[in-house]
C-alpha cells in the first residue's frame, strides 16, 4: 500500500501525511507540480524529523506516475463514491488524494479504480487531506492486516 499525493498545494499538509507514512511504513508519491518549492529545508521543516524515514518518490506529472503506478487506483472523494464502511481494500491499492485547492481533474477522477467518500454531517464540503488520509489509510490497513508493529 502507498500513499499518493496529486498536486499538493501546502507544505504542511504533505508533512503530515510524511509523517503518516512514515510511522506506517509506507511510501509515499508526490504528483508535481506542486503549490510550494521542494527542497531538504521545506521537508525537513514539514515533516520535521520524520521525513527521511519515508520513500518519496517525486513524478514530474500525472502521466509520468500512472505509467508506472503498480496497483489499483484509490480516490477519496465527495462525488460518485462508495462510503468508506463499505470499501473493500487490497495490500497493492494506492490512496491517491487531490490538492487541497482544486482536488482532482475530471479526468484523474475517472481514471480511479475505487472511489471512496468519508462520511460527513450534512452541509460540510470536506475535511483535511491529512485527517481524510489517516482515516482511509487506517481503515485499509484495519482490513489488510498491514499495521505496523
Amino acid at each position: 500500500m502507498r500513499i499518493a499525493l496529486y498536486e499538493p498545494d501546502i507544505a504542511g499538509n504533505v508533512g503530515t501525511i510524511l509523517r503518516l507514512a512514515a510511522c506506517m511504513g509506507l511510501g509515499v508519491d508526490l504528483i508535481e507540480p506542486m503549490g510550494f518549492p521542494w527542497s531538504d529545508r521545506a521537508l525537513a521543516r514539514a515533516g520535521m524529523d520524520y521525513a527521511g524515514a519515508v520513500a518519496v518518490t517525486r513524478h514530474a506529472d500525472w502521466a509520468a506516475f500512472i505509467a508506472q503506478a503498480p496497483g489499483r487506483i484509490v480516490l477519496p472523494t465527495t462525488t460518485g463514491a462508495s462510503p468508506l464502511p463499505e470499501a473493500t481494500f487490497r495490500t497493492d491499492d494506492i490512496l491517491l488524494f487531490g490538492s487541497e485547492g482544486a482536488g482532482v481533474p475530471i479526468t484523474v477522477h475517472d481514471r480511479a479504480d475505487m472511489r471512496v467518500r468519508v462520511p460527513m454531517q450534512p452541509g460540510f464540503r470536506s475535511l483535511n487531506v491529512a485527517v481524510s488520509a489517516a482515516m482511509m489509510l487506517g481503515e485499509a490497513l484495519r482490513q489488510t492486516g498491514g499495521w505496523a508493529e
